[in-house]
């Protein structure tokens, strides 16, 4: 054979890369290697897509959400309480987290407190929620109260 005009002229190496690169046998996705690291990967997006979920939750409101929590807090113990819980109430809604609906419950404001006992009901009948020794002697307390929707809502928490 012949150096003649119809051979292919040879490829360098890096042509070849090159070529191998813009085929569609290779793919920029990384995947997990082994069952282990495959598990790791399946719990981490399922962390991470609860944690989305609850930025749109009722209770959680991002941003917003938690600063309002937080004046919630901060109010304990003062008579800026309903205010901050009224701010609360309006932007996000009643509480569904035992600590923030205690804090409610002791605001002092019947429509404030009955709310936050329906919204926890609402929730601990979704899902259990754990309620503490403290939460437990409050809610007691509640169930004495002349208000029979309060009274009421009290004792079902306390029976669930």
């Amino acid at each position: 054979m012949s150096g003649g005009d119809d051979e292919r002229p040879r490829r360098s190496w890096r042509e070849i890369d090159r070529m191998r690169d813009g085929s569609g046998h290779r793919s920029d996705e990384r995947k997990p290697r082994g069952k282990a690291a495959e598990a790791r990967s399946r719990q981490a997006a399922q962390t991470y897509l609860k944690q989305i979920d609850g930025l749109f939750a009722q209770d959680g409101g991002g941003a917003e959400s938690e600063r309002l929590a937080r004046a919630v807090r901060e109010a304990h113990g003062t008579a800026q309480l309903a205010e901050a819980c009224v701010a609360y109430r309006d932007a996000v809604g009643f509480p569904r987290d035992p600590e923030l609906v205690s804090m409610f419950l002791d605001c002092g404001e019947r429509e404030l407190v009955a709310g936050a006992l329906t919204a926890l009901a609402e929730a601990h009948a979704q899902e259990p929620v754990a309620l503490g020794a403290g939460f437990r002697s409050q809610l007691r307390l509640l169930a004495e109260d002349p208000d029979d929707e309060i009274a009421g809502a009290a004792e079902d928490l306390l029976g669930a």
